[in-house]
């Protein structure tokens, strides 16, 4: 499994404006079918240029994401820009999930 991670600063003065399309973004990004979930998250920082959040897609596999890269990337990526460029900075990485770890439950 993978995780693609964008990460998003945005201006505080289109906060509101941001938060209402990022939702409708993200079922764009989901509706190509390479994602199995996405998760919406701020990031805890105390930031005077802006708030800072972001979103983590899940991919089943590498080649999900590749195929979203080479077919979907460019024009879901380009939208944001078009929308927000000037106020809006962001930056993607890659996670290869290795395992994951759930708490046991212990009867009493």
């Amino acid at each position: 499994m993978y995780i693609y991670n964008v990460t998003i600063n945005i201006d505080h003065s289109i906060r509101k404006e941001w938060l209402n399309w990022i939702e409708t973004h993200i079922q764009d990004v989901l509706n190509t079918g390479k994602f199995t979930s996405a998760k919406l998250t701020q990031v805890l920082v105390d930031d005077v240029d802006g708030v800072t959040y972001s979103v983590q897609y899940t991919a089943a596999s590498r080649e999900d994401l590749d195929e979203y890269y080479n077919t979907h990337a460019e024009k879901l990526r380009n939208d944001a820009l078009k929308k927000f460029a000037d106020k809006m900075i962001a930056f993607r990485t890659e996670l290869k999930v290795i395992n994951e770890f759930y708490p046991i439950a212990v009867n009493n």
